[in-house]
């Protein structure tokens, strides 16, 4: 396969092709020209942003044999053979983190390079490490051979013991502006001869969140769709939302136009746009709003401080959204309260063409009243559900985790794994098997089993409905058992604890499970869905 995916074909190989990150450039070069080596540095920051490329590049211009200003030459031997070089060891902590695979690193360490001034070793993901490992690491850190050199990459520094930390030299590597990315999404774009607009590029880098292999992904995908890039295939494609919607949402606020907002969330709601995206742009078009009336560039239909304060009511939304609701209902309510009603176009287009005005003024009435309440999280019906909901399903967590610990066999995972893979064929309900038929099972005893999804969105869905999960499951499986779902990153967390509990002796004992309530009782609604059945036509309200 001679195919190359753009995030590894545009990987740089040098100091001068790396995009951004300024300072962790220019101080691993200097170190370069005065020839200060350290024996062990850290490079930390988010996905996508260059840590593993610029190891790879450090380590071939330390080795380079006649480095320029900080620049391997790229003739050298070593340069020339760096790919396939036995003194540059990569290592993925991921898949090799134990105490052995450590140890065993240790006794070659000794050896000194083949064809090198150094051997290098580079450990990415390195908090995926054994408390073990990091332990037999650490004396060799403190004083390792003059002819060795780590260099070690994480995205999350905090999992890295302080010991570790501080025998390393510190690199953190920022997400990477709009503007970069942006640049790098047209200077790909020119190089493979892919037509984009300026405003697909602009989305595409926004969309990326920081990361630089995200955006070239991306845009990989779109371009195998086709060689013209538009906003429009963006948008339909990745569930975003184009900058003139947002204008159109605020203008509405601004222009006291209730018809025109409700309109606007109508077609919001069927779309299949990621509410968070949308939370996060609206708050960066208010943002820019409340900039401008500080500075005296306009003078605001909204205040400052009602601006500020619809900024934080639309960012504690992101927290305290019940997964019941769709989360469009409650950020609609949040705006709507903004919209003065007394001025309100909608109000004085129905006053002339409706005698019934005073029915719609008093349901906006009530409706802005009932905000009101929703907004006081202490006193809120949803938040107090959510919160006893949250509590119910960690103890459930704690307690089938433990369980399936407690008697899990390989054998029995394997078996369930096989009748897994034809779940597809079974007679289980579509909104159910479409939660399960991404996720996996990892772990399994006779009474107890865990299930991962990559996803913390469908993990909360899948415990949110583990009781109907269950029945289902048992009846396919033809037995007895309870089930749980765990995120990718919890499941590695569980995993270790147990490893770790396993070898300070601790001994998995089985816990009696008191029944949870984790089910919502039908005609027992929470007080914003009740909100939005007295404000919105009950039809045109989805309940998910």
């Amino acid at each position: 396969m001679n195919y190359k995916v753009f995030y590894r074909k545009y990987r740089p190989d040098s100091f001068q092709s790396i995009v951004g990150q300024e300072y962790t450039k220019n101080m691993l070069q200097n170190a370069i020209k005065q020839q200060k080596i350290s024996h062990a540095y850290i490079f930390t920051g988010p996905r996508g942003t260059g840590k593993t490329s610029t190891a790879k590049i450090f380590a071939k211009t330390i080795n380079c044999e006649h480095p320029i200003d900080g620049e391997s030459c790229g003739k050298c031997n070593s340069c020339l053979n760096f790919a396939t070089s036995s003194d540059i060891i990569e290592i993925d902590a991921a898949s090799n983190n134990g105490v052995d695979e450590i140890r065993e690193l240790i006794n070659n360490i000794k050896i000194a390079p083949t064809n090198s001034k150094y051997k290098i070793y580079i450990i990415d993901e390195v908090h995926m490490m054994t408390t073990s490992a990091f332990n037999a690491l650490l004396l060799t850190l403190e004083e390792p051979p003059s002819h060795v050199v780590f260099i070690m990459a994480t995205t999350n520094i905090e999992s890295v013991p302080i010991t570790i930390l501080s025998r390393c030299q510190r690199f953190d590597f920022k997400k990477f502006s709009i503007d970069e990315l942006q640049k790098q999404i047209n200077y790909v774009c020119n190089k493979e001869q892919i037509e984009i607009t300026e405003e697909a590029s602009l989305e595409l880098a926004y969309i990326s969140e920081g990361g630089m292999r995200d955006a070239l992904s991306l845009l990989d995908q779109l371009s195998s769709v086709s060689k013209k890039i538009t906003l429009e295939n963006i948008l339909s494609n990745y569930g975003s939302i184009s900058t003139v919607f947002i204008k159109n949402i605020f203008n509405s606020i601004l222009e006291n136009n209730i018809a025109e907002l409700i309109k606007q969330f109508e077609k919001l709601i069927n779309s299949s746009t990621d509410y968070k995206i949308f939370i996060k742009k609206l708050i960066q078009e208010i943002m820019n709003y409340a900039i401008n009336i500080k500075t005296n560039i306009i003078s605001g239909k909204l205040s400052y401080e009602q601006a500020k304060s619809l900024i934080f009511e639309l960012n504690d939304c992101l927290n305290r959204t019940n997964i019941n609701l769709n989360p469009y209902i409650l950020i609609e309510l949040i705006c709507l309260n903004y919209v003065k009603k007394e001025q309100s176009n909608y109000l004085q287009t129905q006053k002339e063409e409706d005698n019934d005005i005073t029915i719609v003024e008093n349901e906006i009435k009530q409706k802005n009243n009932k905000v009101e309440d929703l907004k006081e999280p202490k006193e809120s019906s949803e938040q107090l559900e959510l919160t006893n909901f949250s509590e119910s399903l960690k103890k459930l967590k704690e307690i089938r985790v433990n369980n399936c610990f407690v008697g899990a066999k390989k054998e029995l995972l394997q078996e369930l794994k096989i009748m897994w893979n034809d779940l597809s064929t079974s007679p289980i309900p579509d909104e159910i098997l479409n939660l399960l038929i991404d996720s996996e099972i990892v772990a399994a005893s006779s009474t107890n089993v865990i299930i991962v999804n990559s996803l913390e969105s469908t993990v909360l869905l899948m415990n949110r409905q583990i009781n109907e999960i269950t029945d289902y499951l048992c009846e396919f499986f033809d037995q007895e058992l309870s089930f749980i779902a765990l995120t990718t990153e919890q499941w590695v967390q569980e995993k270790q604890n147990y490893i770790d509990n396993i070898k300070q002796g601790k001994k998995y004992e089985l816990i009696e499970e008191v029944p949870i309530l984790l089910d919502k009782v039908e005609e027992d609604i929470s007080d914003s869905e009740k909100i939005a059945q007295e404000v919105f036509d009950h039809d045109k309200i989805e309940i998910i």
